[in-house]
C-alpha cells in the first residue's frame, strides 16, 4: 500500500450465506483518484461499493488511509457516502432532505444553509426554486441530483456512485457528471463510479479502470 492510497484491499470476501458474491485479492485506490468498476450485472460492482461504504459485512483486509476498518464502520461512514441508483428521499422538502445528514452531525444553523444552498446550485438547481420544494414535486433527474446534493453537502472524502445515471434525462446526466468532477478537481475528493453509460463516463475521465467478473478483479487499467 502506497501512503497515497485511501483504500487499500487484501482478500476481501463477501458471501450471501453459502454463495460468494465477491472476492477482491488486491486493490488499491488512490487518494483524490477517479475510478471506473465495470463488469456486467452481477460482477460484484454494487457489492463492492457497499463494502467501500462500510455497509456490508465482509472477510479479509480492508484499510482506509493505512488503518484498519473493522469496529470503525459507524465512524468512518462520515467520510464515505454511497449514492444508488434510484434515489431515496425523505418525505419532506428539498431543503430537509439535503439538511437531514448536516442536522445529524450537529453543524450550526447558518453553516447548514449554506451547504445546502451550495450544493444544490452545484447539481444545477436553482436555490430559490428548489429549496422549498416537496419530495413529490421532483422529477426523476431533479430528485437523482437532490440526492447527490444531500451527499455533496457532507462533504466526503470518497463518494460512491452506483449507476448514477440510469434513470435520468440526459440534461440531469450532464449536470451530475459536472458536480462529481467539480468535487474530485476541487475539493480533492475520491469517487468510484459503477455505470454502464460509457459515453457519460468518457466525460469523467477515470483515472483507474478495474473490470470486475463473477465478483473477481479481471482487469485494471
Amino acid at each position: 500500500m502506497s501512503v497515497d492510497d485511501i483504500y487499500s484491499l487484501k482478500n476481501v470476501t463477501h458471501s450471501y450465506g453459502d454463495h460468494r458474491t465477491l472476492f477482491i485479492e488486491a486493490l488499491n485506490i488512490r487518494r483524490g483518484s477517479i475510478v471506473e468498476l465495470m463488469g456486467p450485472n452481477g460482477s460484484g460492482k454494487s457489492t463492492l461499493l457497499k463494502v467501500l461504504a462500510f455497509l456490508e459485512a465482509f472477510e479479509g483486509e480492508l484499510l482506509f488511509d493505512g488503518n484498519a476498518t473493522r469496529g470503525r464502520e459507524k465512524e468512518l461512514r462520515r467520510e464515505a457516502t454511497l449514492l444508488l441508483q434510484e434515489p431515496y428521499l425523505l418525505r419532506r422538502s428539498v431543503y430537509e432532505n439535503i439538511a437531514y445528514g448536516l442536522k445529524l452531525r450537529k453543524l450550526p444553523r447558518g453553516e447548514i444553509g449554506e451547504r445546502v444552498m451550495d450544493s444544490l446550485s452545484r447539481v444545477g438547481l436553482e436555490p430559490d426554486r428548489f429549496v422549498r420544494r416537496p419530495w413529490y414535486r421532483l422529477s426523476g433527474g431533479e430528485a437523482q441530483r437532490v440526492a447527490l446534493a444531500a451527499r455533496l453537502a457532507l462533504h466526503p472524502r470518497v463518494l460512491l456512485l452506483d449507476e448514477p445515471t440510469a434513470s435520468v434525462d440526459e440534461t440531469s446526466a450532464t449536470l451530475i457528471r459536472d458536480a462529481v468532477c467539480h468535487s474530485a478537481r476541487d475539493a480533492g475528493t475520491t469517487v468510484v463510479i459503477a455505470t454502464h453509460d460509457t459515453d457519460w463516463m468518457r466525460g469523467v475521465s477515470a483515472t483507474q479502470s478495474v473490470m470486475l467478473r463473477g465478483g473477481r478483479i479481471v482487469r485494471i487499467e
